[in-house]
């Protein structure tokens, strides 16, 4: 039997109570090397995903696997610290699943951030960019066979995935800052293995200027859900044949690390303003 509205609901009451009533505004996702900023959130209850029922674990490296809530910029955040993959063997909708469970709770904006490789050869290793748009040719989506019972139904407008005065307002802020911030269009890629060069050249002739392995299918459940949506990515390496060097899984964690300062301080800011 695949995911109902019952093991939403479920998810979600546990929650409530363990978070005493709290009531998010925004869903953060921290992805790869970018979980450092849940740490930053103040007057923090931690919950291990594996404690939550119906929800799975994180083994992607450097994901902790844990849901954060309490205040960052002033508002009321829940942060993923770690997220799920369908290259870890989860389904779209096993994927997408904290983001319903999210919005059930009350959060109505939606955050998420990945590494990324870059693409677009006018990006740089540690640049930020806000997504404008993604393509996602493995056709998978977490709405094939959901349980539309709560819905009026099931066919979901993605023309504008990326909220745009969210990206316009992300921009704004990242040149007041002086904070290198592209807009680009992502392209997501199941992995778990690096794109060869002939993808990318493809990839970059479809339209792409990043490529990861995450990030869609929870913008595709945000979108079903209304929730208004922003996605930044971090060049944590540069697509395969670009430089002539191998693709390794430490180097975005490393990358992560060294963007950290202007990370948080994009993300703070944005939050204020949302």
């Amino acid at each position: 039997m695949g995911i109902t509205h019952t093991h939403y609901h479920e998810s979600a009451e546990y929650l409530k109570n363990r978070l005493a009533g709290f009531t998010p505004e925004a869903l953060l996702i921290l992805g790869s090397g970018l979980g450092f900023l849940a740490d930053e959130i103040e007057n923090a209850t931690v919950v291990p995903y594996n404690e939550i029922p119906h929800f799975k674990s994180s083994t992607a490296p450097g994901h902790k696997g844990q849901l954060v809530a309490g205040q960052l910029s002033g508002r009321d955040v829940l942060a993923m610290q770690g997220r799920l993959h369908p290259y870890e063997g989860y389904t779209s909708q096993e994927v997408a699943y904290p983001v319903r469970v999210a919005n059930l709770l009350g959060a109505t904006r939606l955050l998420l951030t990945c590494a990324c490789g870059g693409v677009n050869k006018n990006y740089n290793i540690g640049d930020l960019a806000v997504f404008s748009d993604y393509i996602n040719f493995t056709l998978a989506s977490p709405l094939v066979g959901f349980d539309i019972s709560e819905f009026d139904t099931r066919f979901v407008d993605v023309s504008n995935a990326f909220d745009q005065s969210y990206r316009r307002t992300a921009i704004d802020i990242a040149q007041q800052k002086n904070i290198t911030l592209h807009e680009g269009v992502y392209f997501y890629m199941l992995g778990p293995q690096f794109e060869t060069p002939a993808e990318i050249r493809a990839i970059r002739t479809l339209g792409g200027d990043l490529v990861g392995m995450s990030a869609v299918h929870e913008t595709i459940m945000a979108r079903r859900l209304d929730m208004r949506t922003l996605g930044i990515g971090l060049v944590t390496n540069m697509a395969a044949g670009i430089l002539d060097t191998p693709l390794t899984e430490e180097e975005v964690l490393v990358e992560g690390k060294r963007a950290s300062k202007k990370f948080s301080e994009l993300v703070r800011a944005f939050l204020k303003e949302m």
